[in-house]
């Protein structure tokens, strides 16, 4: 039988991560139909295009800056709720946003209450997840990110194109009114996690002021994976009409199919060998997966790319995240998520404006080409990561070491 103290599936886990799923679904369900719909409605250029993914990655990312603050000084459910509601209003804002300026501002002020949201949802699951089965636990709680990520832009997409954007806009709303009955109660029930409540060993980084460093390097993998992210969000429905394919979005459903059947497994596997068995088999299931994907002429090979790029993509997302959480003290795991989070935004933005140009003076398939060589800088950087650490671990058998436990970092 599962000990009580490792259970995984709980009613908050499972409610908090129905809530994480609604909230990116609100978010995915316009963001990837939204570049398409701005060229067409108000005939802007591909850098207007793609503002609108940056402008919403970056005000989520101060936004984060500020939560993750607030969330060590206890104020979790004014920044939950606040965040929740500033999403909802903003949301609302599109139906009223006949000019690009206030599209963009209405972008602006999703972003910070999604950048809110965004953070305090995974900081209360991963404080009550069971630390022998972090990696598991955020794997299937990111899970819900995914499958967000996966069939929110096919559902907007398809709404968009049959209904209209009035329609898909009162869709969104539905979906982040929903979160509000289902979060009140656990905003009472789950509380913030105390400092003992989980071991030394799963703190590498001191209780201390200060950014962890040991952060950076995790951030900016999670960055460069990202970027390519970013490209795919922006512009598959562009790829689609430029490689005659009749349902491009199917990418982000047969995406999902391979991030659900992988998420289980990954998650295993972190929590028994570590990151070092998952990032590089990962991000060569990226690189692959672009490749087949700027080549694709017919819904067969864009299928067999997005299984590939699913399979990478629903390994390296929790095994990111974990090891993050792993690397700072309980009471900092809302800047360790913060982090995480703005990392893959600032990605998604950088994706949308560099490759975005990439685009306008080449094609879109070159265009997803050329995102394959951040996953390269990938793997030559976490390799580089690892060769140091086996360097450094052979020096340190050779001196006496303090009996003190760590994860490894």
């Amino acid at each position: 039988m599962e000990d009580t103290k490792d259970k995984l599936w709980t009613r908050e886990f499972i409610m908090l991560t129905v809530c994480n799923l609604l909230l990116f679904l609100n978010l995915q369900m316009i963001l990837s139909p939204l570049p398409g719909y701005v060229k067409e409605h108000f005939h802007a250029g591909a850098l207007t295009v793609s503002l609108f993914t940056t402008v919403f990655a970056l005000s989520a990312i101060i936004s984060r800056l500020f939560s993750a603050k607030a969330l060590e000084k206890g104020k979790r459910n004014v920044i939950l709720f606040l965040g929740l509601a500033l999403a909802l209003l903003a949301t609302l804002g599109y139906l009223w946003s006949g000019t690009l300026a206030l599209l963009l501002a209405m972008r602006i002020v999703f972003g910070i209450g999604f950048g809110m949201g965004s953070t305090t949802l995974p900081t209360m699951a991963s404080g009550i997840v069971p630390v022998r089965r972090l990696g598991e636990g955020m794997g299937y709680f990111g899970l819900s990110t995914s499958i967000a990520l996966s069939l929110g832009p096919v559902i907007g997409s398809m709404l968009l194109e049959k209904q209209g954007f009035t329609a898909l806009v009162y869709a969104t709303i539905i979906v982040i009114a929903l979160i509000f009955p289902l979060v009140y109660p656990l905003a009472k029930k789950v509380k913030p996690p105390e400092p003992a409540a989980v071991p030394k060993a799963f703190s590498a980084v001191p209780e201390k002021k200060g950014f962890p460093k040991a952060l950076l390097l995790p951030s900016l993998l999670n960055l460069l994976m990202s970027v390519t992210y970013g490209g795919l969000l922006s512009f598959m429905n562009l790829f689609g009409k430029e490689a005659h394919l009749a349902n491009a979005s199917l990418f982000f459903l047969f995406n999902a199919a391979a991030v659900i059947l992988i998420r289980p497994i990954s998650g295993k596997i972190y929590d028994k060998k570590g990151h070092k068995a998952l990032l590089i088999p990962a991000a060569a299931c990226l690189f692959v997966g672009l490749w087949l994907l700027s080549y694709s002429t017919s819904t067969g090979f864009l299928a067999l790319a997005a299984l590939f790029y699913g399979l990478g993509f629903g390994t390296l997302q929790p095994t990111l995240q974990s090891w993050m959480l792993q690397l700072v003290p309980p009471q900092r795991q809302g800047m360790a998520n913060s982090m995480y989070f703005n990392s893959l935004d600032f990605g998604v933005a950088v994706g949308a404006l560099v490759l975005g140009q990439i685009a306008a003076f080449s094609s879109y398939g070159t265009m997803y080409r050329y995102s394959s060589l951040f996953l390269g800088v990938f793997i030559a950087i976490y390799a580089l990561y690892l060769l140091t650490r086996s360097k450094d671990g052979a020096k340190a058998m050779l001196r006496p070491s303090p009996d003190n436990r760590s994860i490894e970092g």
